[in-house]
């Protein structure tokens, strides 16, 4: 059957394929998509993957010296996260691409509303407090911190 007639192969399948022909450095693709998720957006923003040297080892630049230091610390943990058989890292001071990953915008979702459940909780915990403001203020903040934590937007 001629090659135009056969089920098309995914777009994923051929480059992979195509970039197996690099050896490890064309798994280059794989570490950059998995870098982030990896080590979180902080380390992302000061540390990116520069290359796979021919030994198997990720080499990371890094915003400074100070960064490679830490991060060579955490090395193995973060190979352990990546999970894509690298031998090693190795983090050096180089240049990191800007905008590689933009800082968490901050959340346009309006904080959920206490229910009058988490009002009664948060005024039983206040109410040891003397003075009245302060108790009433403390109240309605453990009243909205136990309403986020109901709706998984805790920041504990």
């Amino acid at each position: 059957m001629p090659r135009a007639w056969r089920e098309p192969e995914r777009i994923g399948a051929v480059v992979r394929r195509q970039l197996a022909r690099f050896g490890d450095s064309g798994r280059l693709g794989e570490v950059v998509s998995a870098w982030p998720d990896a080590v979180g957006g902080l380390v992302a923003r000061n540390a990116w993957p520069a290359r796979i040297a021919r030994d198997g080892t990720l080499v990371v630049h890094t915003k400074d010296a100070v960064w490679a230091f830490e991060l060579g610390h955490r090395a193995d943990e973060i190979r352990g996260r990546l999970s894509l058989g690298l031998k090693a890292l190795k983090f050096v001071p180089g240049p990191v691409p800007e905008g590689t990953l933009e800082p968490a915008a901050t959340s346009k979702q309006a904080p959920p509303r206490p229910s009058s459940e988490h009002e009664r909780r948060g005024a039983e915990l206040a109410a040891t407090i003397a003075d009245e403001e302060l108790r009433e203020q403390v109240a309605k903040a453990a009243a909205a911190s136990l309403a986020s934590a109901a709706d998984g937007r805790s920041v504990w």
